[in-house]
Formats: C-alpha cells, structure tokens, sequence
C-alpha cells in the first residue's frame, strides 16, 4: 500500500517514514496549496555501512517536474526524525535542469543515529519565480566531511560533530576541523566557506597512522600493521607481530609511515 503526504508549503516537506526496513514508496507533491510543481517519489530505506553509532542510508527517488517551465534548480536539507522526534541525521537532496513534465532518478542518501521515524525536506534554492514560496536565504550549507580511512571522530570549531562520513551544516567563514581514530594522529583542517559557496561540496582528510602502515582493502576493511615487503602478486603484513600473506589484487590502498634506516653493525 502507497501511503501519500502533501507538503506543508516549502519551508517543511513531511514525510513519515515506518522504520527504514518496513518503509514503503512514498510520494510527496509541493506545494501543497496551489498546482502543484514537484513530486518526490521515495523508495523503500536500505540500510548501509555502520560507522560507530551511525547507519548510513539510501532509497531510489524519483522526482518530476509538474511545471510548465524549466526547473533549474531545487535543493533541500534532509533532516531525519526517529519516533520521538528527536533529529537523528541528515543529508542532502538536489534537482537540476529539469524539464517540463520531465522526470528523473536519483539515489538519496543520509546517515542517521537511530531508526528514522520522519523525514523533512527543508528548501534552500528554488527558481527566482518561486521565490515568494521559499524560505529567506539560509545562513549555512551542507557540506559532507570525510576521511581516509574512514570512520574518524571529529569536531566542527571544538564541538563533537560525530563520525566520518557525515553530512554537516556550516555557515560563512572560517572554520576548524579535528579529526581523531585509533592507530592514527589526530589532525586538523582549516576550512572557509565563502558566502556565494553552495551546499553539496566535501572534504576528505587523509589520517596519517600513529607507528604503523595502514593498508586499505578493496571491501573497505582498513588494516594497521607493517608492510614487511610487496610484490605484483603478493604483499607480506606484519599484524600484531605475525606475518601473513595477500593477494596484491585484494588491496586498494596503502599508507606507508617512514622509517628509520636500520643503522649497519
């Protein structure tokens, strides 16, 4: 069964969402007042990789044009609900050059601390026809933080922001990023946001480890251990003192530390 919500004008796009592995299509049409101009079609919620606390989370979408004109661009903040209307997450959805009556697929993604319970789309942009419907211009954007490796801790200007990769919300200006993981150095990113930047930009810190190399496989496992050799087929890893072999094709990435040159006798 499709279960429909209207929007409630542009500033709040509601749309409820029964557990993320017992939601179903949904559909929400914007404006709610008025002929409509847009409709988002929302699969069901697939739940993805875990990074600490938070699941991150992905659905098809589909969205059509209902306008007579041209929509160059529509974005939304996601912001994600559980049952006690708590905000657990948040992401990031976006259109561009639609044509009328033209409609396209997307994949939506966000991360959530917690089973999602609602959704709410909150505008950002929208053509300058439809400005008297938008909300006033926003004051921050939404920018995706991420590492290399990733599942890092890190705080947005000395505050705890949660785990790589998450979407955030920043506004004009300078900023600091810190980042920690175990078995790497803590680092930081001097980041600034201009005020014309627009939402749906990333940064991505590569963490250096603490006295180990860090080898990064193709399934998205990250081991920290000691490359002792490698070769076009195969890699020799010290971990936790014992050696073991691998298949070269196995692995994506490797983090070599330096060393000091053992001194001769």
């Amino acid at each position: 069964m499709r279960h429909k919500l209207l929007v409630v004008g542009l500033i709040g796009l509601c749309l409820a969402v029964a557990g993320a592995k017992e939601s179903t299509e949904q559909i929400v049409v914007w404006p709610e007042n008025g002929k409509p101009l847009l409709r988002f079609t929302f699969g069901k919620l697939k739940e993805g990789a875990a990074y600490g606390r938070e699941h991150s989370y992905t659905c098809e979408t589909t969205a059509q044009n209902l306008w007579e004109k041209k929509m160059a661009v529509a974005t939304f903040t996601l912001y994600v609900f559980d049952k006690a209307n708590v905000r657990i997450g948040e992401g990031f959805l976006q259109v561009n050059n639609m044509g009328p009556g033209e409609t396209i697929k997307f994949q939506t993604t966000f991360h959530a601390t917690g089973s999602p319970a609602t959704i709410k789309l909150i505008a950002e942009t929208v053509p300058t026809e439809l400005q008297s419907q938008a909300p006033p211009p926003s004051r921050t954007i939404s920018i995706t933080i991420n590492t290399v490796p990733q599942g890092a801790i890190f705080k947005l200007d000395g505050s705890d922001s949660g785990t790589t990769p998450k979407i955030v919300r920043v506004s004009a200006g300078r900023h600091m990023l810190e980042f920690s993981k175990e078995g790497f150095n803590p680092g930081r990113f001097p980041l600034e946001i201009g005020s014309d930047d627009a939402s749906g930009g990333s940064v991505s810190y590569e963490l250096g480890a603490l006295a180990h190399d860090t080898v990064e496989l193709r399934d998205g496992t990250v081991l920290v251990c000691d490359v002792e050799s490698m070769s076009s087929t195969e890699a020799v890893l010290r971990i936790g003192g014992a050696l073991q072999r691998m298949d070269r094709n196995k692995i994506k990435r490797v983090l070599l530390v330096e060393r000091d040159t053992p001194k001769a006798r």
